[in-house]
Order: structure tokens, then C-alpha cells, then sequence
């Protein structure tokens, strides 16, 4: 099979596609014709050697494909899983490749009016999405929430899952046009980082109440902004350090305001725990895409072989959305 690796850490010329023995499944596991593989900034990370992938995945980048199930191991539901079958899946690694070998609880089934190859933008936009606006944020319906980079990969189904669970979205987006992106996926309202002093215009936007809860990929660099701009009661999410990993809390702020700030991340978790939130996703939000309130939002689809261009493309600020590698 062919698969992207990483020469050595460095910048995106040091991926590579090479050709390797085809994995094969074990108990559990199905083999996948991968479709497609999701970039994502993680893949970024471990290009440039902060980010090495868990114990036991492979040691090439990718942790979302979608394709056709191609084999079984031993003890897999075949019935439930059939060959040629279309799915999407979460995976620790090895998403760069022609083929992967994945857990049966990590599948999610591919509806038909979802093209196959867009549906690769699903799994680790989703999954981070749910798990943190639900789980960790406990989102409401009636809530304030803010979607920092709603043109980003995350945040652009954030904004659509937000939506459809009766938040009042807000988004961040550079610029008139990918503002009106976001609104076209369901913000109510759009603040432009760009022009705009984020915590006045989202406290206009609320009738000075804040944001319930903030999903932030800025980490350090938008930590004062986040916590300014928390309501009452606010949980800050934190799942990204783009613009830095250490920075200062206002301890008296988040007590008077009784106010909370969670770090979390999806791909070191134990598999029994990435399998509950495949599971949840799968029951509450997969419906959401036959019924058209939760769709692949896909900048472009880029062939296995230019990988490097795909992390060059990622890296330049202007993805709205997902960028795919179709091998």
C-alpha cells in the first residue's frame, strides 16, 4: 500500500510516499479502503516532532478516513459491517495511506447522500466537537456559545452542531466573506477578529450576558479575551494552543463569576473512552446528517502524493474548513 511518511521532523517537504506491506486486521478490526484522509493540525505537530503519535498506532500521520470495509479480523460482526461497506473513522495514526486497519468501535457508518470521499472531514471535527461542547462544556440549548475560528475544521461543525442543539452561536472569522460563511452554517452572529475588539462585540451581540461557552483552539495568546468575556456560570474549553501553551489566569475573575476552564484533547485517550464518544456521536449527531443540519463543510481535495502541499495549504490561515488527501 502507499503511505505518507515523515522522513525526519521538519517542515511539509519532509513527507514522503512510499510503499509498505498492507496491514492486516486483528480481532476486532476491519480493514479499510481508505477514500480519503482529513488533514489536521495535529498532523502538523507531527510532522514537525511535538506531537508523536500513541503507543501502538503507526508512526505515519492521519487520524481520520473515510472508505469501503475491505477485510474483517476475527470477531468482528460481518453482517453488521459487510465488505464494501462505507464508513468514516477515528483513528491514532496512519490515516496517510491507500489502506487502514481500525477498531470496530471507532466505524460510523456513511450515509448514502454523503459523498464518500467529503465524509473524511467528519470524524475528528465531530468527535472533538461533541465530546467538548457536551461533555466537557455541558452546552444547553437557549446558551451563548463561542466558536473561536468558525472557518477552521473544528469550527466549522461546531457552529453547525451548536446550532442544531439551540445555542446562539457566535463565531471569529477574518474577513466579510468567511464571516458570511459562518453564518451560512447556522452563527447567528460573526465577530471579525480582523476589524472587530472581540469581547465588546460579542457582549453586543448577548445584551451584555457573554459567552456560556467558549471552544478555543488560541490557547495562551486569547486567554485574558476568553476569560473577559465568560458569563456567569461559563465554562472555557480549551483544545488548541495555536497561539501558545502557558498564560495567566485571573483566579478572582473565574471565582466572582463562578466560572470554570477546561483542557482537553481527543487522541491519547484510552480506545474504550474514544469508543463511547464514537458511540454517543453516533446516536445524537449522525442522524443530523440525513436531516441536513450537519454537512462536511470540504476546502479541498489534494492527492495522496502532494501531502506536503496539503500541510503548506492547512498552514496558510486561508482553509475554510476541512482539506482532504484521496489516495
Amino acid at each position: 500500500m502507499r503511505v505518507v511518511q515523515v522522513k525526519e521532523a521538519g517542515g511539509p517537504e519532509q513527507l514522503e510516499t512510499v510503499e509498505r506491506a498492507g496491514p492486516r486486521p486483528g480481532p476486532g478490526e476491519v480493514l479499510v479502503r481508505v477514500a480519503a484522509a482529513g488533514v489536521n493540525r495535529a498532523d502538523l505537530l507531527q510532522r514537525q516532532g511535538h506531537y508523536p503519535p500513541p503507543p501502538g498506532a503507526p508512526d505515519w500521520p492521519g487520524l481520520e478516513v473515510s472508505g469501503v470495509v475491505a477485510g474483517h479480523g476475527p470477531g468482528v460482526d460481518v453482517a453488521a459491517w459487510p465488505l464494501g461497506a462505507r464508513v468514516a473513522a477515528l483513528l491514532p495514526g496512519g490515516g496517510y495511506a491507500s489502506e487502514a486497519v481500525v477498531p470496530v468501535g471507532m466505524l460510523l457508518p456513511v450515509p448514502d447522500d454523503v459523498d464518500l470521499v467529503d465524509a473524511a472531514g467528519l470524524p475528528e471535527a465531530v468527535l472533538t466537537s461533541w465530546t467538548n461542547l457536551v461533555d466537557a462544556g455541558r452546552l444547553a440549548a437557549g446558551e451563548v456559545l463561542l466558536v473561536q475560528g468558525g472557518s477552521g475544521g473544528v469550527g466549522s461543525i461546531a457552529v453547525q452542531l451548536g446550532a442544531a442543539l439551540g445555542a446562539h452561536v457566535v463565531a471569529t472569522a477574518g474577513g466579510a466573506e468567511r464571516a458570511a460563511r459562518c453564518r451560512e452554517l447556522g452563527a447567528r452572529d460573526v465577530v471579525d477578529h480582523r476589524t472587530q475588539d472581540v469581547v465588546e462585540a460579542v457582549r453586543a451581540a448577548t445584551g451584555g450576558h457573554g459567552a456560556d461557552v467558549v471552544l478555543d483552539v488560541l490557547g495562551a495568546g486569547g486567554l485574558a479575551t476568553h476569560q473577559a468575556l465568560l458569563a456567569t456560570g461559563g465554562r472555557l474549553v480549551v483544545i488548541g494552543t495555536q497561539r501558545g501553551a502557558r498564560g495567566e489566569i485571573d483566579l478572582g475573575l473565574l471565582m466572582a463569576r463562578r466560572a470554570s476552564v477546561i483542557g482537553t484533547t481527543l487522541r491519547p485517550r484510552p480506545l474504550a473512552e474514544k469508543e463511547r464518544v464514537v458511540a454517543d456521536v453516533r446516536a445524537h449527531v449522525w442522524p443530523m446528517l440525513s436531516d441536513g443540519r450537519l454537512r462536511p463543510v470540504v476546502h479541498a481535495r489534494l492527492p495522496l502524493d502532494r501531502a506536503g502541499d496539503a500541510h503548506r495549504l492547512l498552514d496558510s490561515g486561508e482553509v475554510f474548513g476541512k482539506v482532504l488527501l484521496v489516495p
